[in-house]
């Protein structure tokens, strides 16, 4: 069984932003690899400005289906930065969260796909 310890310890041993933009992959040194889509990070981005300060703040971001990185910063050694071409950059995205969504994508995307059914908005960018 893995400790809480242990999970804190993965380390990524490749970070690579896709040619289009469009995804992330990250991979750990216990053999985990994860191809994250844009949307899917910047949906679920632990800045403040989606997560809130309280899981009640927390926002559900719509229109974001083409969204692109466009920059990957690192953060110290714990962390990166993800910049979205809709000027979104605030949120820091650390080894072990980014662990988490690849992890929990299945659960997590489809709670947020739930979400933005239950309050009637769209992946679809607002024209």
């Amino acid at each position: 069984m893995t400790s809480s310890s242990q999970t804190d310890e993965r380390w990524p041993t490749e970070i690579r932003l896709a040619k289009d933009r469009r995804s992330l992959r990250i991979a750990f040194d216990d053999g985990a690899a994860f191809d994250l889509a844009a949307e899917y990070l910047r949906v679920t981005s632990p800045s403040a400005e989606v997560q809130g300060h309280s899981p009640a703040e927390r926002k559900t971001i719509a229109g974001k289906r083409d969204v692109e990185i466009v920059g990957v910063e690192p953060v110290g050694n714990y962390a990166v930065k993800l910049v979205f071409d809709d000027l979104h950059d605030t949120g820091i995205y650390g080894w072990k969260y980014l662990y988490e969504l690849g992890a929990g994508y299945e659960e997590k995307w489809q709670a947020y796909l739930d979400e933005l059914a239950a309050k009637g908005l769209s992946r679809e960018r607002l024209r």
